[in-house]
Formats: C-alpha cells, sequence, structure tokens
C-alpha cells in the first residue's frame, strides 16, 4: 500500500476552488489569531505569567494542529486530486494526535492553574513558579509525544486489505481501522479504550477544578472582584467547552446519526474551527491581552 485516497469535499472545479477559498480563510485567520498572541506573550513583560505562558503553549499547539490537516486538503483542491502517501498519511495522523492530545492535556494543566489562582493565591507564586510551569508544559508536550507514538505505532502496524478509501479529508484513525483486515484492530480499539478513560479522568479533574472555582469567586464578596475573577476563568471554560463538546460528538455520536455529509461537518467543527476560534475567546473578556495585542498591531504597522 504506497497511498491512501482522501475524502474530496466536491467534485467540480467551481465547488473545490470554493473549499480551497474557504479552508484558507480559515486558515489565515488562524494564523493571525494564534500569531499575534504567541507574539504578544512573548514581547509584552506583563503578559509573562504562568496564565499567559499556558496560552502561548496553546496558540502554538492550534497553529501545529490545523497545519497538519488544512494546507493537504487546501492543495488536494487545487490540484484535483485525492492521494496522500503512506508516509505522509502516517505523519499526518502523528502530528494530528500529539497536538490534539496535548492540547487537551494542556487545558486540564491551565484549568489546575485556574483552580490554585482562585482558591489558593497565597500559594500561587510556589505551586505555580517558573520552574514548576515549565515542568508541567514538558508534561504535556512529552505525553502528547508518547500518546500519540503509541496510536501511530499500533494503527500502522495492522494489516489493511480493506482497499485505501479513507471517509475523511485528512487521515484519521478510526478511518484507518475500517481497512484492516482481521481482528487485528481490536489492540488499537483497546487502546483507544485506556485513552478515553484517561481522558475521562481529564475531564473529571477540570469539573471539580471549576466547581471549587466558582463557590469561591461566588463567595467575594466585591462585584469588581467577582468580575475580575470570571474574566480569567471564562474564556478558558468556553475554549474547554468547545473542545470536549465536538470531540465528542465527532466520535461518540449514535451510528443512527452517521452520514458521510455530517461526519465532515462534524470533523471540520472539531479538527478545524477551534484553533480560529480560541485567540477570539480568551481577547474578548481580557483587557491584559487586548492591550498587548494593540501593542504588537502598532508596532506592526
Amino acid at each position: 500500500l504506497n497511498e491512501f485516497l482522501l475524502l474530496a469535499f466536491a467534485d467540480t472545479r467551481e465547488l473545490q476552488l470554493l473549499h480551497f477559498s474557504l479552508f484558507l480563510g480559515i486558515y489565515l485567520v488562524a494564523l493571525l489569531g494564534n500569531g499575534l498572541i504567541i507574539t504578544a506573550v512573548a514581547c509584552d513583560h506583563c503578559l509573562h505569567t504562568p496564565m499567559y505562558f499556558f496560552l502561548l503553549n496553546l496558540s502554538v499547539l492550534d497553529l501545529g494542529s490545523i497545519s497538519t490537516t488544512v494546507p493537504k486538503s487546501m492543495a488536494n483542491s487545487l490540484r484535483d486530486t485525492r492521494a496522500i502517501s503512506y508516509s505522509g498519511c502516517a505523519a499526518q495522523v502523528f502530528l494530528f494526535v500529539f497536538l490534539l492530545g496535548g492540547e487537551y492535556f494542556l487545558l486540564t494543566v491551565m484549568a489546575y492553574d485556574r483552580y490554585v489562582a482562585i482558591c489558593r493565591p497565597l500559594h500561587y507564586g510556589t505551586l505555580m513558579g517558573t520552574r514548576a510551569c515549565v515542568k508541567m508544559a514538558a508534561a504535556v508536550w512529552g505525553s502528547g509525544f508518547l500518546y500519540s507514538a503509541l496510536h501511530t505505532a499500533n494503527t500502522f502496524s495492522i494489516p489493511l486489505c480493506q482497499g485505501n478509501v479513507l471517509d475523511q479529508f485528512f487521515c484519521e484513525i478510526p478511518q484507518i481501522l475500517k481497512l484492516s483486515c482481521s481482528d487485528s484492530y481490536l489492540r488499537e480499539v483497546g487502546l483507544i479504550v485506556v485513552s478515553a478513560c484517561l481522558a475521562f479522568g481529564c475531564f473529571i479533574f477540570i469539573v471539580l477544578s471549576y466547581v471549587q472555582i466558582f463557590t469561591a469567586v461566588l463567595r467575594i464578596p466585591s462585584e469588581q472582584g467577582r468580575h475580575k475573577a470570571f474574566s480569567t476563568c471564562l474564556p478558558h471554560l468556553g475554549v474547554v467547552s468547545l473542545f470536549i463538546s465536538t470531540d465528542l460528538f465527532a466520535y461518540l455520536k449514535p451510528p443512527s446519526l452517521s452520514s458521510p455529509a455530517l461526519d465532515l461537518v462534524v470533523t471540520v467543527l472539531y479538527a478545524v474551527v477551534p484553533p480560529a476560534v480560541n485567540p477570539l475567546i480568551y481577547s474578548m473578556r481580557n483587557k491584559e491581552l487586548k492591550d498587548a495585542l494593540r501593542k504588537v498591531i502598532s508596532w506592526t504597522f
């Protein structure tokens, strides 16, 4: 097997160009938004805090994940082809799972950061010092790498004999497993179940953190204090909700709801839209970030 055939968005030239233009617009928005956040956090000393350090990591992960899938799909539409090489598909699976897994682990760490900042403010400097933040970030990237290496090695060690056509616009593990020959895919299914348990553990941790956070915020006597606390938490909660809801619907929707068109829309919602929308969610209610972004834009122009 030398190559796979990806799902084509359209079969007429006009619709292929429309798909290219739409994805190009989303991709440029993601590049601009995440690029501005990375520049603002790196250059503005006021943003050299744990929360913005993790936000910078989130923007790097978002840029990486959208760059793994969208450019190839755009190039295929422009060249009127569906092919992706076997090695290219393996690289796409590895990078996408690495970056998506890393993002989920990072969102869990960011929930812990908000919990310490609001519920244990006197210990914040100790628990979230520079060394601790670097170790957490390294753990996020390292966990994502190991998680992805396991899945990729396991998926591509399975013999495939059901053709080479994938019903998705990028290489995705469930679609590749559909091409497997026999019960050999059950190893990867077992690994996916273990991953689901790990993801559920992270989800419970995030939920419990926010229960504690909201309990603490509602005890703050001043309205200004409550508003400031909420303004640092709600963007993270919005990003987590978008990430988890789209992923859950993509992978846990009942088979009766499954159709090629719906699967495609859901995949775009969880793989393409969040990296473009996350910078907007974070900058909407955050005055410090808005001021830093204005400075970056004024420096640029």
